[in-house]
């Protein structure tokens, strides 16, 4: 009598080691992604009592299907090694991520990742969205500004080419279709310009799309705009306008068209 009831006791302790953790609030990104990591873990947890009321340990392995080209999963993190970590002004950094066997991010206009991060002890979750052209082979890149009070920031900076970094994804309600709207006005402060990139590159690179766009960039001072080449480029098309609002400059304008 008393070995099986250490036996139920060492099950019972088997199952509760397999039991979900509730995520901290810091590893939400506060962002109404869908599904959360919230809403993952009460997903877990009932598939975790579904298992353990049938005594099936199967039922807590199941796979679910992938959605992008490159393996990315909206519920599930992958790793991606890091090619590349290039400084562009004081706090922001161009990071380059590996993708496997020469393949496509898959992401949509208007889509974004969250990055899985531990910096102080704690879990962190952030969205950022990729600013490599939506066709590029085997990378994407990301533009993330760090703060001195930021916990993702910390991690950051301390990114080296061959590390390691864990995305999810891709989420966004705003996709953008070719023609979808006659004009877009877009308003970025710093970078912000990130979510813009991909929109406006997928209506220049497309011939028929005869959507107009003014950007209209806030920044500090002229030399600290970030993608300026991008930008300069994307201006010389037909259909749009880029505009700089500077909040600190010598010169006797704040507003600089930027052709």
């Amino acid at each position: 009598m008393g070995e099986r009831e250490e036996d139920d006791g060492d099950e019972e302790e088997a199952w509760l080691q397999l039991c979900p953790v509730e995520p901290l609030p810091s590893q939400c990104c506060g962002g109404g992604c869908t599904p959360c990591v919230f809403d993952l873990y009460h997903r877990d947890l009932a598939r975790w009592e579904a298992a353990r009321a049938s005594k099936d340990r199967s039922l807590l392995s199941r796979q679910e299907p992938q959605s992008c080209p490159s393996g990315l999963n909206p519920e599930t993190f992958l790793a991606f090694s890091i090619s590349t970590v290039d400084k562009v002004t004081e706090d922001t950094y161009l990071a380059r991520f590996a993708l496997p066997r020469n393949s496509q991010l898959g992401l949509r206009p208007g889509q974004h990742l969250i990055l899985r991060g531990t910096a102080g002890g704690l879990e962190v979750q952030r969205a950022y969205t990729p600013i490599s052209p939506a066709n590029a082979k085997g990378y994407f890149e990301v533009l993330i500004k760090c703060y001195q009070t930021g916990l993702m920031s910390r991690l950051v900076e301390s990114w080296r080419a061959g590390d390691t970094a864990f995305w999810r994804g891709p989420f966004g309600g705003f996709v953008y279709k070719p023609n979808q709207y006659g004009e877009l006005l877009m308003l970025a402060a710093g970078t912000g310009l990130a979510p813009m990139v991909p929109i406006l590159q997928s209506i220049t690179d497309n011939a028929d799309d005869e959507t107009f766009v003014t950007l209209v960039g806030c920044f500090r001072t002229f030399e600290g705009i970030y993608l300026k080449p991008f930008l300069q480029e994307q201006a010389r098309f037909w259909n749009v306008r880029t505009f700089f609002v500077l909040s600190q400059t010598t010169q006797s304008l704040t507003e600089v068209q930027l052709h």
